[in-house]
């Protein structure tokens, strides 16, 4: 006899994959939680800095509510809690030029800042009022491994890519382990045409992992190398110009999924999908819904996907046990004609005229490896 805690239970093993330890698509209500330090006698510039950016956020579209709280213990401490209708809708602001101009009245009072994102699992009390019927919240935990994953990517002046590439493969790995709690594990560095992009997996914590690397002398001699072939200029020396630049640069992996079997030695890869205008996420979560479904599939030669999205950049991170071209479909997480057709609609013109050629549009989207490193597990 099946029980009620069967077929309650059923359904959800179904929708929600085990193997998935991250993804911004679960389409449930999401909690931002910003914790605030600010300087001392900052208290009122502070507030009234919070006050006017609160009153440009309520109009973004997926934006639900906001509380700002002070500690009782502490007054230069500040907590900022926001709900969201789903993450996407967040993620699309929070990583827009509009939000680089909304908050930088706050950056000359705060002396630092730390932003967590959570979907939220289950509440109680009163019910919210009329979205409370359609409110879905996250149906099941997802499994993690234990690492942060994220992106930064910038573009070189074209005509400099061999320099900056030589420049990239020569550097010395910072120390791998940051403190007792946080650790570096992975750096893939990979060029396509211009632009760089770099992807790192962290234990711990992940703002902590980037200040270590930025603080360490091998890593910021590297920068100031490639400086003088960016397209856009910054000055590292000048607090607030790299937070602007790092925040301009930073792709968040929206999804991450890895299959059953082990790989132990996969070989990894990066794809850029260039996106029509606007269509950046759907991009992302076409290809994020399509890893998901083929997690356990024997046929797929991915052992591990990670998807990263700003803008109209889409960027996967895969680790692949053959060789890449042996099955481009399955390479490129299409597996009929449909995706295809759906992928088409949302590549830009330059890359869409491929779509249909898939082994093409592999070669196209194929991202040049310029150092893949990894620390050993005691370090």
């Amino acid at each position: 006899m099946t029980t009620t805690s069967e077929r309650v239970s059923e359904p959800l093993t179904r929708q929600v994959s085990r193997r998935v330890s991250q993804s911004v698509f679960d389409g449930s209500p999401l909690r931002v939680v910003l914790l605030v330090d600010v300087y001392d006698g900052a208290q009122q510039q502070f507030l009234e800095a919070y006050e006017q950016l609160c009153s440009q956020v309520a109009s973004v579209p997926g934006h639900v509510s906001d509380q700002l709280c002070q500690s009782i213990e502490n007054p230069s401490q500040w907590l900022i809690t926001s709900e969201w209708e789903s993450a996407p809708p967040f993620l699309d602001w929070v990583n827009s030029e509009e939000h680089v101009q909304m908050v930088r009245p706050l950056h000359s009072c705060v002396r630092d800042t730390r932003s967590l994102r959570f979907h939220i699992v289950r509440e109680t009390g009163r019910q919210m009022p009329s979205a409370s019927a359609t409110r879905r919240l996250q149906e099941a935990p997802r499994i993690g491994d234990g690492k942060i994953r994220h992106a930064l990517t910038f573009t070189v002046r074209p005509g400099s890519e061999r320099e900056v590439a030589k420049i990239l493969q020569g550097y010395a790995s910072p120390e791998a382990r940051v403190d007792d709690t946080t650790r570096l594990c992975r750096t893939s560095l990979f060029m396509h045409g211009n632009r760089v992009v770099r992807a790192i997996e962290v234990e711990g914590d992940l703002l902590t992992a980037l200040r270590h690397v930025a603080r360490q002398p091998e890593v910021r001699a590297v920068e100031e190398a490639i400086n003088p072939y960016l397209e856009e200029e910054r000055d590292l020396n000048d607090a607030e110009a790299a937070r602007v630049f790092f925040t301009r640069a930073a792709v968040p992996a929206v999804h991450h999924v890895t299959g059953g079997q082990h790989c132990t030695e996969a070989e990894r890869y990066a794809l850029h999908y260039p996106a029509r205008h606007g269509r950046g996420m759907e991009l992302a979560r076409l290809l994020a819904r399509q890893d998901e479904a083929a997690a356990d599939d024997p046929r797929s030669p991915i052992c591990g996907s990670t998807i990263f999205h700003r803008d109209d950049i889409v960027v996967r991170l895969i680790d692949v046990k053959d060789s890449l071209d042996a099955e481009p479909a399955l390479s490129l997480g299409l597996t009929d004609t449909a995706q295809v057709a759906e992928l088409t609609t949302l590549l830009d013109g330059a890359a869409d005229s491929g779509s249909g050629d898939l082994a093409r549009f592999l070669t196209l989207a194929r991202m040049d490896l310029i150092t893949d490193r990894r620390s050993s597990p005691e370090a």
